[in-house]
């Protein structure tokens, strides 16, 4: 089995990785005991971690850290081991969905608001007519309602979990009950149950080849603007903190 090899930006490792070597890398681990975690952090979730270390910790749990966000293949470059592309986690999920229809395997979609994952389980099933979906669930719980929860994705059977809980809620999710998850593989994907549902539109495809769905995210929900205030933040900590600091293994 290959190894993975990562960098870190400000302390936090990232996967050195493409789509197809992520997609890969995940068909290895797939098959293998236990859960293979698949987190997607962005410039945001990363600024985040470099100064929270239980955040940092856990997602250097996952088996693969995908770099979802242009602000990571920056500064990639700026700390000396280059990203070729970065890679969202709605287009790894689709690949992923893809293999799971190919292989006759099953996605259980949890989280959004009621009735979104049942809404985007159906589109996804209209392009991926041979996938099964084994159940769906809505994000709006409380936290003595997770291990029902957990137990409900157990007894659907299902193969793979997607979770749609908003970064870093749905990677802890995962992180907390990874060792009772029955599932071989499971996600954080943020809003990609609200683009596929139909509820949020995903940006045009000018923004998304010139890595600026931030921004077309940002014209649609101005009250973004703090969270999108964070992308300087995080090249200025880079740009300062400098190539010293940062490594490869």
């Amino acid at each position: 089995m290959t190894e993975n090899k990562r960098i870190t930006i400000l302390g936090v490792p990232v996967d050195l990785i493409d789509k197809e070597a992520a997609m890969a890398r995940f068909e290895e681990l797939f098959p293998q005991p236990g859960v293979t975690a698949v987190y997607t952090p962005n410039s945001e979730i990363v600024e985040n971690a470099s100064h929270d270390p239980a955040l940092k910790e856990l997602i250097n749990s996952a088996e693969l850290i995908i770099p979802d966000g242009i602000g990571l293949v920056y500064a990639s470059r700026f700390v000396g081991h280059p990203l070729k592309e970065r890679v969202t986690g709605i287009d790894f999920l689709e690949s992923i969905i893809a293999y799971l229809a190919d292989h006759g395997k099953s996605i259980y979609f949890f989280g959004s608001k009621p009735g979104v994952a049942e809404k985007a389980a159906e589109k996804i099933r209209e392009k991926y007519p041979a996938l099964r979906v084994a159940g769906t669930h809505d994000g709006y719980f409380k936290p003595e309602e997770e291990p029902a929860i957990v137990e409900q994705i157990n007894d659907s059977g299902a193969d793979f979990l997607c979770v749609a809980l908003g970064a870093p809620k749905q990677e802890k999710f995962i992180y907390d009950h990874k060792e009772e998850l029955k599932v071989h593989g499971a996600i954080g994907v943020g809003g990609s149950l609200d683009v596929w549902s139909g509820d949020l539109k995903r940006a045009p495809e000018f923004y998304q080849k010139h890595g600026l769905e931030w921004l077309y995210r940002f014209l649609q929900q101005p009250a973004r603007i703090g969270r999108v205030m964070k992308l300087p933040v995080f090249m200025l900590k880079v740009m300062f903190q400098g190539r010293s600091q940062e490594g490869l293994s």
